[in-house]
């Protein structure tokens, strides 16, 4: 099938993806008992955040947070340029920062922020991620994926390049390129989950070899840890989401949240929507398990598969994004970059990205 008849779906799923398992999980608390209990169990619709979140109070049914906030920034540098570069990723993420009052907002990653105040003082984008080591690359990579559908490699070697300014640390990369790699997979026509998850273990082997060195356990081996955790259907659904939370982790620590949204993703059989009442109820770090776990299940499922009403809530509650407009644009964008998918092995990415 030919990119032209197969990627605009997806692409706009794979936006809508994102902002959904944001928002849904947006509402989370800190452990999953916690959660459980405000909640009466799962989290089954879009829901405001309670009043005394700790991060998100304040927020309404649907809205977004950072995770998307900053996926939407990277989208629209790239369909302005045709392209991703260290300077354009930078303008990003410090125009996002300025627009949420980045200096008196609660929930701007420290990673992020760290870098944000380098860049505004005028400190090199090629140097200002050098100790970016938490999740904040990996959360708002998935407009990398989608502008390469059905090429990892390019993808992977995008994701590098976006990443640079703020999370340039090997574990960062390795969890960005897991993601970056997945979405791009996701949008080959006939892929299978086994195959998605096979390119994010794949992303996070790559992505690690690149970038300043840092300590983290493996993201590629605890994606399988995750995977194999998540179903697991000897145990209930609330025990292996506790698993996850125990074992892997739901914190801003990218080989902690990270595989946990492929965990997610695992057990929710690649459904957009049960993929973000998993992440929800998963609890921690929920948006960016639940941003990233979704955004991978949209760009797989496509659009078709998001009900009416889920799209018109997120569309209503954020109404400075266009995620139609940015979709197409993401499209046109692919079209221009187009090139033959790569055979299975993926062995040419040294090639795309030079020496380290």
């Amino acid at each position: 099938m030919h990119l032209e008849t197969f990627a605009h779906a997806h692409i706009l799923g794979g936006l809508y993806g994102q902002a959904l398992g944001d928002a849904w999980a947006m509402p989370a608390l800190l452990r999953p008992e916690q959660t459980w209990e405000r909640f009466d169990g799962w989290l089954e619709s879009l829901l405001p955040a309670p009043d005394d979140h700790p991060v998100h109070a304040g927020f309404l049914a649907g809205q977004v947070t950072d995770d998307t906030q900053q996926a939407m920034a990277l989208a629209q540098v790239i369909i302005r340029d045709g392209q991703i570069t260290v300077p354009a990723a930078a303008e990003a993420v410090v125009n996002w920062y300025n627009q949420i009052d980045g200096d008196n907002s609660p929930f701007v990653g420290p990673s992020t922020r760290r870098a944000v105040l380098a860049l505004k003082a005028g400190a090199d984008p090629y140097r200002t991620g050098e100790r970016g080591d938490t999740n904040g690359g990996a959360m708002r990579i998935s407009p990398i994926g989608l502008i390469h559908p059905g090429d990892p490699e390019a993808a992977v070697a995008d994701a590098v390049i976006a990443c640079t300014p703020t999370h340039y640390t090997d574990v960062a990369l390795s969890g960005a390129c897991a993601v970056a790699a997945a979405v791009a997979r996701a949008m080959t026509p006939d892929t299978t989950l086994e195959d998605i998850i096979d390119a994010a273990v794949w992303g996070a082997d790559v992505g690690v070899r690149y970038g300043a060195p840092w300590m983290g356990a493996s993201v590629a081996r605890k994606i399988d840890f995750a995977v194999q955790l998540a179903t697991d259907v000897k145990l209930t659904e609330q025990d292996r989401l506790r698993n996850l939370y125990d074992f892997i982790g739901s914190t801003l620590a990218v080989p902690d949240s990270v595989p946990c949204a492929f965990g997610i993703l695992a057990m929710a059989e690649g459904n957009p929507v049960q993929a973000a009442i998993y992440a929800a109820a998963l609890s921690g770090d929920a948006d960016t398990v639940g941003a990233i776990a979704c955004a991978v299940a949209g760009a797989w499922q496509s659009i078709d598969v998001f009900p009416f009403e889920i799209v018109q809530t997120l569309r209503q509650a954020n109404p400075q994004y266009n995620f139609e407009e940015t979709a197409e644009g993401l499209y046109e964008i692919a079209l221009k970059l187009k090139r033959e998918i790569p055979p299975p092995g993926m062995e040419t990415l040294a090639d795309i990205l030079g020496p380290d």
